[in-house]
């Protein structure tokens, strides 16, 4: 007897991979596990303007670069403006440029972010190297008393950041700390006392995101170098951590706003919230990373249609083969069923019932005068075919005459296949009796009704086309249970007067 490991090895496989590419597509490209889904989005415009003095302008403006919103859409509005964009890995700038400006100018970016809830920033593993702040000799004295007195209440670098902001953002400040902040702002004051003690930090610019927000400015944070983590201090509330709605749109420590040629710079920020599909925006997040190579949604629209209905077929197909072999339903036809569930999927259930009975016994009918003219098999078979054809179009002119509009769906069905249906019908009866038939041609419609309903299922949809891996799973169930021998649930019947007795 052979051993049946290796086959159980493969079957794991296969659900293996088949669930973990499934996993990986959902978290890696953020593809929705369910359909419907909605996702949160912040558009933000920015608006630059200056005044031109009639000169060769040039205008580089920094563009955000935050781990924990990722960007979907980005464009500009420069009319008269050549417009450079610097993709590099940890500086993004547009840069503006013309020949003449004169008068006020505006410049204008708007993006489109989706929050990726990473509000963690990594920092690298070897702390970066961190340039000592010369005090001028009026404020040493004082800045020294300060960072020592706070050195000696703290443990470590983060604990030393979180008194000195007590310290400097304190209602009761002390005259060293007034002295020290009546020649530059609390932010750097931190910073530059994080640096006379060789703990990495620098200022960054954010911007609280806020819906239906106009005018709004960058704010000034300080990120701390903490064990591999960026931690963020704002100075001007005294708090630490990230708040969720906080975009870091600067954090390089250069200025977000570089004007050459031009007088009175500004810029304000707008922003407004929006909902949108979940699965739209994996598909644009995609498009944006150059991820749709071996995906379905690169196809043309009418391909991507067509692929949509024959992803579902595995599904009938498992629906099947769980309800012949496990369950013990008889069909006629071993496949028969799941193309019946595609039509109805298109003709929608109670529609496609109908038509399926009616074509079928007009079928039969014909069928059993056919079968006294002693035709060969092929010349039956073609004859019942048209004969289909021609029930189908009688039917459906009827239909559309009486205004019956779900009626005209009913060509829908194959029609090859309800010719042997009919075929294979019209010999049993012949053969077994109506019994049989009843049975069979019961059993089939039941099993197409079930393969339907799985079908039709809008998750089952949504994961059939979205993750394709599942397609290795329903694989895996599909022969897993090709190596059932056991009783058909149906055919334990039989055994009913045992347990009685």
């Amino acid at each position: 007897m052979h051993s049946r490991k290796p086959f159980y090895l493969f079957v794991a496989l296969l659900f293996a991979l088949g669930l973990s590419a499934s996993i990986y597509r959902g978290i890696e490209h953020h593809v929705p596990f369910l359909p419907g889904e909605q996702v949160q989005s912040w558009t933000v415009d920015a608006k630059v303007s200056f005044q031109g003095k009639g000169v060769p302008a040039e205008v580089s403006f920094s563009l955000p670069q935050d781990p924990a919103f990722e960007i979907l859409v980005e464009n500009t509005t420069s009319p008269g403006y050549g417009l450079t964009i610097s993709n590099n890995e940890h500086d993004r700038r547009a840069v503006w440029s013309t020949r003449d400006a004169i008068g006020k100018q505006d410049l204008y970016y708007k993006v489109t972010l989706i929050p990726t809830g990473q509000i963690q920033i990594a920092a690298p593993d070897t702390p970066p190297a961190v340039e000592e702040y010369l005090w001028p000799a009026t404020e040493q004295t004082a800045a020294e008393k300060v960072i020592e007195e706070v050195w000696s209440r703290s443990a470590s670098n983060l604990t030393f950041a979180q008194q000195l902001m007590a310290v400097i953002t304190g209602k009761d400040r002390s005259q060293n700390v007034e002295l020290l902040l009546s020649s530059q702002s609390p932010t750097k004051l931190f910073v530059r006392m994080l640096h006379s003690k060789g703990i990495p930090a620098m200022e960054v610019n954010g911007l609280y995101l806020e819906d239906q927000r106009r005018r709004q400015q960058l704010s000034s944070f300080v990120e701390v170098y903490h064990k591999q983590q960026w931690v963020l201090f704002d100075l001007n509330k005294g708090t630490q951590g990230r708040p969720n709605n906080l975009l870091l749109w600067e954090r390089t420590g250069r200025s977000v706003l570089d004007v050459m040629g031009g007088v009175n710079s500004l810029v304000n920020f707008s922003m407004l919230q929006d909902t949108r599909s979940a699965l739209a925006t994996s598909i644009d997040l995609m498009v944006n990373k150059n991820a749709l190579d071996f995906s379905l949604y690169q196809l043309p629209l009418e391909e991507q249609s067509l692929f949509k209905s024959i992803l579902l077929i595995p599904i009938g197909v498992l629906m099947v083969v769980f309800l012949r072999v496990i369950i013990g339903i008889k069909t006629s036809g071993t496949f028969m069923p799941v193309l019946i569930a595609l039509a109805f999927i298109q003709t929608t259930l109670l529609t496609g019932l109908i038509g399926f009975l009616l074509i079928v016994s007009f079928g039969l009918m014909i069928r059993s005068y056919l079968s006294y003219l002693n035709l060969l098999l092929i010349s039956r078979i073609s004859a019942v075919i048209i004969v289909v054809i021609g029930i189908i179009g009688l039917f459906t002119m009827l239909a559309y005459k009486f205004g019956l509009s779900e009626g005209v769906t009913i060509t829908y069905f194959p029609m090859i296949i309800l010719a042997w249906t009919i075929e294979r019908m019209s010999i049993l009866w012949e053969e077994q009796g109506p019994k049989e038939v009843v049975m069979q041609g019961g059993g089939s419609l039941l099993v197409a009704t079930l393969a339907y309903l799985a079908m039709s299922a809008t998750w089952v949809q949504h994961w059939v086309f979205n993750f394709l891996g599942m397609h290795l799973v329903i694989l895996a169930l599909v022969l897993l249970m090709g190596q059932y021998t056991g009783y058909r649930l149906l055919e334990l019947k039989r055994f009913k007067p045992l347990a009685g007795e």
